[in-house]
């Protein structure tokens, strides 16, 4: 696979003669002469090739776990307070000092405000769309795409492009992961990278008593006994088909299916969603709600191998009462991320694992009459940790009373660039649309240089 457009290059199709004289035939080729005669189903072919340039991908050690925040988070309220405003802009809540000397956050984020020194503030993203379908699409593909009369995803998410770009540390452990299902309108998905690019979801809450992964459970019926039986038949079957296979599509093949089925029957996948199997203080500090032992789960997963955990952590869409919408979900979200930068530390693995707090907007800077704040697009934060990021450092600033950009304007292609260059995926790197046209992964988009 050709690393900058997502092509074959033409020496590669068809048939060719290694430097021995050996006839080697490429994938496609392979494929081409080879389903049919195998009884391969277009399934397997599709997933043959999703995962048949794992060798070419670059090597890193890095991973992500986002906080998606659905429905826009309020930078007023969290980390661009602004407490010299009138009453209207300024909000409820009071500034708090932080480990980082001059910089300030809400009163509500207690716990980052102890680890301000290995977080990342970015206070002047901006975009132009105020509707939650289209910047949702924005902020998790970096494009704008959807409008209210074409809402189907455009452009394929972070998630699938580093799933795509770097694959899992350790197979069978999917590089794509949502805690506990898939969020964002519809936009956390592969579109054109295909299905085997899409997230894995957890589809159940981590802090339930009876938490347990469905799609991990063997179907009824089938035994693990049964299972083992299967596995040992694949790797019996039909050793004649060696001879033809020069190219190794077979071993691909039995690769993949060997992995679907440690999914659901091997030691590995079900250790990692074990969550149980962690000390009970642990926990606690993680906190005992969907936040904290989602953050927890996601850190298990990277741990087994998974690329990109997206965590989706609620409805912030407060219009009204915002308060207490705030009250609610701010310091659950707080502990958790907070815990889970410490505990990344403590095992020396933060700087293999970047933390993203991000939402499609931010909120009107002014609270409106039924004391809320409305969708703003114009100028609002997120916050990053980890994964390199240089800790205490405050990117760009909003203007005196938070309506637009006041300096360092950044906008969601640097914010994907800046991900994409700190897990190791090339800048430079395009994958080919439905259409067959190579699409740049971070387009205009430059890494924010400041944080690196």
């Amino acid at each position: 696979m050709n690393q900058t457009d997502g092509t074959l290059s033409s020496k590669r199709v068809g048939q060719r003669k290694s430097s021995t004289g050996r006839l080697h035939v490429s994938r496609r080729h392979a494929l081409q002469i080879g389903v049919p005669l195998l009884g391969l189903s277009l399934s397997d072919m599709l997933r043959y090739e999703a995962a048949a340039a794992e060798n070419e991908r670059p090597a890193t050690r890095r991973s992500l776990i986002v906080f998606w925040t659905d429905g826009g988070l309020s930078q007023q309220d969290t980390y661009d307070l602004k407490p010299d405003a009138p009453s209207e802009y300024r909000g409820m809540y009071s500034p708090i000092q932080t480990s980082v000397s001059g910089t300030v956050v809400s009163e509500r984020l207690v716990h980052q405000a102890r680890v301000m020194d290995k977080i990342a503030l970015v206070r002047s993203v901006h975009h132009e769309n105020g509707i939650h379908a289209p910047s949702s699409h924005w902020m998790q593909t970096g494009y704008f795409g959807p409008t209210l009369a074409r809402n189907a995803a455009q452009k394929p998410s972070l998630g699938s492009v580093i799933a795509k770009a770097l694959g899992s540390h350790k197979p069978p452990m999917p590089a794509y992961v949502t805690i506990p299902k898939s969020e964002a309108f519809g936009y956390q998905g592969a579109v054109y990278l295909g299905k085997a690019y899409n997230p894995f979801e957890v589809s159940a809450d981590p802090n339930a008593a009876d938490f347990k992964v469905p799609n991990l459970s063997l179907p009824a019926g089938l035994s693990s006994g049964s299972v083992d039986s299967r596995r040992t038949l694949l790797a019996k079957f039909d050793t004649l088909r060696r001879d033809i296979d020069q190219a190794g599509v077979m071993d691909g093949l039995d690769t993949f299916k060997r992995q679907a089925l440690e999914m659901v029957a091997g030691d590995q996948m079900r250790a990692a969603f074990d969550i149980s199997a962690e000390d009970s203080a642990l926990r606690d500090r993680y906190g005992r709600h969907r936040y904290g032992q989602s953050a927890l789960l996601a850190r298990r997963l990277v741990e087994a191998g998974a690329r990109c955990v997206n965590i989706n952590t609620g409805n912030w869409d407060h219009h009204n009462d915002i308060e207490k919408g705030l009250d609610e979900h701010l310091p659950p979200l707080d502990q958790a991320i907070a815990a889970l930068i410490e505990d990344l530390a403590s095992r020396q693995m933060l700087n293999d694992v970047l933390i993203y707090c991000v939402g499609e907007f931010g909120r009107t800077p002014r609270m409106n009459g039924h004391a809320g704040r409305d969708h703003w697009s114009d100028c609002f934060s997120v916050m990053l940790a980890g994964g390199g990021i240089q800790g205490g450092r405050i990117v760009g600033a909003s203007e005196r009373w938070g309506g637009g950009v006041h300096e360092r304007l950044v906008s969601p292609l640097d914010l994907l660039a800046t991900i994409y260059k700190q897990l190791g995926v090339p800048l430079e790197t395009h994958f080919n649309d439905a259409s067959g046209r190579p699409v740049s992964i971070v387009g205009s988009g430059h890494a924010i240089h400041e944080l690196l």
